[in-house]
C-alpha cells in the first residue's frame, strides 16, 4: 500500500487532512469518554479545534516531542526518586519550560502543541507537559488543581512532594501550597483541594481558562463557543454550560437556535429554580424578538 497519489484515487484520498479536520470534535468526544482518557491527546485535540491549520502530522510531532523529552530523563531517577530535581533540571533549566505573566494574555498558552513549541504556557499546560513527560519516564506523577494555580506532585499524594512547572519546577512544600491557596482565595487550605486531578477535570479546567481568555474579547466569541462545546462533550461538566452556549449563539446572531436552547435549559431548571427558569424564558423571548 504505498506510492503517491494517482488520478484513479478518489478526491478525498488527495485531501486526507481536510477530511480529518471535520473529525477533531468527534475524536475528542471519543477520547474523553474512553475507559482511560489520554490527557495529552485530549489537550492536543483542543489545539486542533482551535487552529484550523493544525494537521494530524502536527499532533504526531507533539507526541514525539513528549517521548523525546521523556527519553532524556535519567533512568536512575526511578531508583533515586528525585523526580522534581531531575525534571526541573531538564524541563525548566535545559529545555526552558517556564511561565511569565504575559502568558495569561495569549490563547496559545492554553494549547499544548503551542506550549511545546514556544516553551511557554499557563501553569496547567506546563504541568501537563511535566505530567506527560514524567509518566512516560515511569514517574508516579499526578496533577494538583489548587485554586488559582496548577502544580504537579510525585509519589504518595499524602506526602506532598510538589513542584511548580510555571516557576521552572521550583520544589514546593505543603506550606507553600497553603500559601498559594490563601493568596488566591483568602481562605485556609482544605484537604479536599489536595486530591489528584483526573484527566477530565484537568481538560475542563483548560477549557475554562480558554473561556476566561475569550470572555473580555467579544470579537473572539468563536473561541468561547468552541470551548463551551468541547466542555459539553466531557462526561462530567456543569449543566450551566448549556445556557452559556445558548447565550453565545445569541451573541453571534443565531437568535432562534440560541432561544430554543435557552428554553430547553429553562425546562431543566424549572424543578430546581423556577425563578431562574422564568428569567431564562424571558431572555429567550428577547432573543426571538431581535429577529423583528
Amino acid at each position: 500500500m504505498g506510492g503517491g497519489v494517482t488520478d484513479e484515487e478518489p478526491p478525498d484520498a488527495r485531501d486526507g487532512e481536510a477530511a480529518d479536520a471535520v473529525d477533531w470534535r468527534r475524536e475528542f468526544a471519543e477520547e474523553a469518554r474512553s475507559e482511560r482518557p489520554d490527557l495529552a491527546r485530549l489537550c492536543l485535540l483542543i489545539g486542533a479545534v482551535a487552529d484550523p491549520t493544525v494537521t494530524r502530522h502536527d499532533l504526531d510531532r507533539a507526541e514525539i516531542e513528549l517521548d523525546r523529552l521523556a527519553g532524556l530523563v535519567p533512568y536512575a531517577t526511578r531508583v533515586t526518586g528525585d523526580w522534581t530535581g531531575e525534571l526541573a533540571a531538564l524541563l525548566g533549566h535545559h529545555e526552558g519550560f517556564v511561565g511569565v505573566p504575559a502568558d495569561y494574555q495569549r490563547l496559545e498558552s492554553s494549547l499544548l502543541h503551542e506550549v511545546l513549541r514556544r516553551r511557554r504556557g499557563l501553569p496547567i499546560l506546563l504541568s501537563v507537559v511535566w505530567m506527560e513527560v514524567a509518566r512516560r519516564a515511569g514517574a508516579p506523577v499526578y496533577g494538583l488543581g489548587l485554586p488559582g494555580h496548577f502544580v504537579v506532585g510525585f509519589g504518595d499524594p499524602a506526602d506532598l512532594h510538589l513542584a511548580d512547572p510555571f516557576a521552572g519546577g521550583r520544589a514546593m512544600t505543603g506550606a507553600d501550597a497553603e500559601l498559594l491557596v490563601t493568596s488566591a482565595t483568602g481562605e485556609a487550605l482544605d484537604r479536599s483541594m489536595l486530591r489528584p486531578a483526573e484527566p477530565g477535570a484537568i481538560v475542563l479546567r483548560v477549557l475554562n481558562n480558554i473561556r476566561a481568555w475569550a470572555a473580555p474579547r467579544p470579537e473572539r466569541s468563536d473561541v468561547a463557543l468552541w470551548a463551551v462545546e468541547l466542555s459539553l462533550l466531557l462526561p462530567s461538566h456543569p449543566a450551566r454550560l448549556r445556557y452559556e452556549r445558548a447565550e453565545l449563539l445569541v451573541q453571534r446572531g443565531e437568535f432562534l437556535t440560541g432561544a430554543a436552547e435557552m428554553e430547553a435549559y429553562a425546562r431543566v431548571m424549572e424543578a430546581v429554580d423556577p425563578e431562574s427558569a422564568t428569567r431564562i424564558r424571558r431572555r429567550a423571548q428577547a432573543a426571538r424578538a431581535r429577529l423583528n
